[in-house]
């Protein structure tokens, strides 16, 4: 699988260092100490990324974007759910599907994306790469 070019099985360091390149920072005071899971922001992107690893593997990204109001999320995650079915080929599973709590898991090439909206008491929509 990869992420958005990057190939996801490279060694966690290299792939962080590959990010790093794309303009990402580690957020080390959000970052675990033992750097299981790091926390990356780009100042010039509407989320933030989590990279969690084993034994130097990446095993998990999860992108957790940043916006201000129901209704952006909601139009934000159709863009995304649009934009993986026209990139993957296929239709995603839809185990939930109401307007303020959406689910979209697609299963690509060596594992799963899953595009979730959950607009609670903030708006909250994250992409998660496994």
């Amino acid at each position: 699988m990869s992420y958005h070019g990057l190939a996801m099985d490279l060694p966690f360091q290299t792939f962080c260092d590959s990010l790093a390149l794309r303009g990402f920072a580690i957020d080390s005071a959000a970052s675990d100490s033992d750097f299981n899971t790091v926390l990356m922001r780009n100042a010039d992107l509407k989320y933030y990324v989590v990279v969690a690893q084993k034994s130097n593997k990446v095993v998990a990204l999860q992108e957790n974007y940043q916006l201000s109001t129901n209704d952006s999320t909601r139009r934000f995650w159709q863009e995304i759910r649009d934009q993986l079915e026209k990139e993957i080929g296929a239709w995603p599973n839809m185990p939930k599907h109401g307007d303020d709590h959406k689910i979209a898991k697609f299963e690509a090439e060596g594992g799963f994306i899953t595009v979730t909206l959950e607009n609670t008491y903030k708006p909250t929509l994250n992409v998660l790469y496994q």
